[in-house]
């Protein structure tokens, strides 16, 4: 089992904060760590898909991770996103996480260059070789065509700097796989909010979530639950947020996560292209979504 254990529970997939212009929001930035941590989130992940990695240039990418550790200032762990499709980025992003004191990395399967398991295998061993911090793998086949198999995960799971795995296919064959061959190396955990319960019931040590940057303590209150096994409980909670589970993912992510934070008026409406601002045909049905999911919140609590 890893020894990191403090990096389990809920780690939001945090948005960047961006102006209407596309540059980030940096005031908006402290006001969004400072509600999750208001709502006690475990985890900050910063720069991962949520936070649109894809269209932040190396510059932004540094920028972004230290601003956060210095909001954060050491009150919770923050894994910092370094994956990229070329390893030598993917080493100069771990490299430059380690140096502005980032607790650990997540690093996303090479995308569109659809390597074969032996060349994942040799990318993520490179990285982990190359930069002395914890590293967690990230498997997320829906958006970067290429599905890292369970027994490439095992080849990895030995090395000293991987500790862990973001599994995000969604798939209960594939989680309980994973769990038997390499729970006892590295801590699992999962990237997909309509599974993560069952998941964590199952034995997972917490959830990369989308929905926690809405709905951060119900997602604290369920991963924690779970990871406890206490499945009525995990249950109950996860009945209140599922809605959000489904609605957040209207367009992609996080075209509908930042909408939703603008609603709640944590956030301006920047976003940057190729993403859009969310189409004026899902507003209803995900403002219907959280209005329903703090009512059921509400009725629970009274």
């Amino acid at each position: 089992m890893s020894n990191y254990d403090y990096i389990k529970g809920s780690m939001v997939a945090i948005a960047t904060p961006m102006l209407l212009d596309g540059e980030i929001d940096y005031e908006s930035m402290e006001k969004l760590i400072e509600f999750h941590i208001l709502n006690k989130t475990d985890v900050i992940v910063s720069v991962g898909t949520t936070g649109e990695s894809a269209t932040l240039d190396f510059k932004e990418h540094e920028s972004v991770i230290k601003r956060t550790l210095q909001i954060v200032d050491g009150r919770l762990p923050v894994v910092a996103g370094t994956g990229a499709n070329s390893t030598s980025e993917a080493i100069e992003l771990t490299s430059k996480a380690k140096e502005l004191g980032a607790d650990a990395c997540l690093l996303v399967t090479p995308y569109y260059n659809k390597p074969t398991q032996n060349g994942l295998y040799e990318h993520y061993k490179r990285i982990a070789d190359s930069v002395a911090i914890p590293q967690i793998l990230y498997n997320v086949p829906g958006r970067t065509s290429v599905d890292m198999l369970p027994d490439t995960v095992f080849r990895l799971s030995s090395h000293p700097n991987i500790v862990g795995i973001k599994e995000a296919t969604g798939s209960e064959s594939r989680s309980k796989e994973l769990l038997e061959k390499c729970s006892d190396n590295m801590s699992i955990f999962t990237g997909d909010d309509k599974t993560s319960m069952r998941d964590m019931l199952l034995g997972f040590k917490g959830n990369i979530s989308v929905t926690a940057n809405i709905a951060p303590n119900q997602m604290h209150r369920m991963c924690k639950a779970a990871i406890n096994g206490d499945k009525e409980e995990s249950g109950r909670i996860n009945d209140i947020v599922d809605v959000l589970h489904d609605s957040l993912f209207l367009e992609s992510n996080p075209i509908p996560a930042k909408w939703a934070l603008n609603k709640m008026g944590l956030i301006d409406r920047g976003i940057r292209l190729p993403l859009t601002w969310l189409d004026t045909k899902y507003h209803k049905a995900l403002e219907d979504a959280i209005i329903s999911s703090r009512a059921q919140e509400e009725n629970v609590s009274a």
